[in-house]
């Protein structure tokens, strides 16, 4: 997954900010909350916040999995590039 496709998509939401925190992960908040992580090591994986009906349905693909440590709260982690499409992206805005 390409790391400009994730920055430019999050940073087109209305109010969107960007930091590094914890070394090497770039997240994104909209008024201080955090909606997405995006590791800048090695592959690119990308962890969001969902619903809970959108954790179950992603969490049976291949190639998306609970996020560590933040599961619980619904969030999944993008492992392959090839398991959203550009569009299912584009339609993210419920994050």
């Amino acid at each position: 997954m390409q790391i400009d496709f994730i920055r430019s998509f999050c940073l087109t939401l209305p109010h969107a900010t960007e930091d590094i925190k914890w070394g090497s992960d770039l997240c994104f908040c909209i008024a201080g909350k955090m909606f997405c992580v995006a590791g800048m090591e090695e592959a690119c994986k990308v962890s969001f916040k969902c619903s809970d009906e959108e954790f179950n349905a992603l969490t049976e693909r291949d190639g998306i999995v609970p996020a560590p440590y933040m599961a619980k709260h619904k969030w999944v982690m993008v492992e392959l590039p090839s398991a959203l499409s550009k569009q299912e992206w584009d339609d993210c805005t419920s994050w």
